[in-house]
């Protein structure tokens, strides 16, 4: 009786994490770690945001992964479903889920690599950028978590708005002291897939065997296509060049125009997906921490391996069009990379009731009156406002820059 009560309580602790403990008085069963047979010595993942149109989808593509031993379910809401759903499925990796803000630690704790898919999804009419007071928030959250309990992850970062949520996870990393800038990384790939898609249909080859370079980053004009640099050699009209250019950079919007609301686009997976191939040299675009560039953060291609980055590319010839894209690019890129790192200046002023507010080359250490009366004027222009309608300076005092 005994045995085959311990052998229900391992299947029990592929739905529940094991650390809880929580004991069904009447049949006398205790939740026990679980050990899959098959289950190798491979990379530890955990999906946070598991239960989303991205988290499933990937959780499914972890699941049938053969480089992953022990896969972590995290979300606020449905991650019970969704790791029983997971879980049936017959490939070696043990499946755990975590439910809720007390389990987020649990979920962190030894993990390789840790996706991070979680936040609101756009509709129609809005742009990444409209999300930034909720995800940002998030991200924020789950990364003071990560340097608690995993501070050696790897960390793929897909909730939008990219271009400012990877600066965000960096300074939170910064700040504990674990910032590895080989191990934080914004996917763009989807940018990549589609650019390879777009460009095959024009061009009536296979997307299998197309690479289009695409860098910047992951929002509007900072998608930047390399169309000089696609391969196989292509040659483009300007006509062509500017289609191209235009739905690459609005493929998101497209998605999410087409789904009326009902959701946007899923693809971002891909990264995660194929980075674990294990594969000698795996080279992708990524929005990481860079030189490529005047700017700290930039999509670029590198070269990934089991420790993060291990290279990044120059972005190599490009021609006048490109040059005057990348222009454009930096400059939008630019305010959206400063917007992360002031979100967590503020929050911080909230936290402490005081913060050194760096505002065009100020150095100047401010009052809390000194600080509330410029930010009135600063929280306009960083556009704090428009999604998170409770955003006031009664609030803001509070640290309480997102829902």
């Amino acid at each position: 009786m005994q045995q085959s009560n311990q052998r229900i309580a391992r299947i029990a602790a592929h739905i529940n994490p094991p650390n809880l403990q929580m004991v069904e008085e009447d049949l006398g069963l205790e939740r026990v770690n679980c050990r899959a047979k098959g289950a190798s010595s491979g990379f530890k993942v955990a999906i946070l945001g598991a239960a989303g149109g991205i988290g499933q989808p990937l959780a499914m593509l972890m699941k049938m992964n053969p480089l992953v031993s022990l896969l972590h379910l995290y979300d606020v809401v449905n991650a019970p479903g969704v790791t029983a759903d997971i879980s049936h499925m017959d490939t070696s990796a043990v499946v755990r889920g975590f439910l809720g803000q007390q389990q987020l630690e649990d979920a962190l704790i030894g993990m390789d690599l840790v996706i991070i898919p979680a936040g609101v999804p756009r509709k129609p009419g809005m742009t990444r950028d409209d999300l930034f007071n909720i995800n940002a928030g998030i991200v924020k959250t789950i990364c003071e978590a990560i340097a608690k309990c995993c501070p050696k992850a790897i960390v793929n970062i897909i909730s939008n708005p990219v271009n400012s949520t990877v600066p965000i996870a960096a300074e939170v990393f910064k700040k504990a002291g674990v910032f590895d800038p080989k191990r934080v990384l914004g996917v763009t790939m989807l940018d990549v897939v589609r650019a390879n898609t777009f460009v095959a249909e024009i061009m009536g080859l296979d997307p299998r065997e197309v690479d289009v370079p695409v860098v910047g980053g992951h929002a509007g004009v900072t998608i930047l296509p390399l169309l000089s640099q696609v391969k196989p050699s292509c040659s483009f009209t300007q006509k062509e060049i500017d289609y191209l250019t235009d739905r690459i950079q609005n493929g998101g919007t497209e998605v999410v125009e087409a789904k009326a609301g009902a959701g946007s686009a899923t693809l971002s997976m891909m990264l995660a997906s194929r980075a674990l191939r294990g594969d000698a040299a795996v080279v992708h675009c990524a929005y990481v921490a860079s030189e490529v560039t005047e700017l700290p953060f930039f999509a670029s291609k590198v070269r990934l391996g089991r420790n993060g980055v291990e290279e990044i590319y120059p972005l190599g010839p490009l021609n006048e069009y490109e040059r005057a894209g990348l222009e454009k690019a930096k400059k939008e890129l630019a305010g959206s990379i400063q917007k992360g790192v002031s979100f967590l200046r503020v929050t911080e002023f909230g936290s402490y009731n005081k913060m050194r507010f760096l505002e065009q080359g100020s150095d100047a250490e401010l009052s809390p009156a000194q600080f509330m009366a410029r930010s009135k004027t600063w929280i306009k222009g960083q556009a704090l406002t428009g999604v998170n309608k409770k955003l006031s300076l009664d609030n803001l005092t509070m640290g309480q820059v997102s829902d």
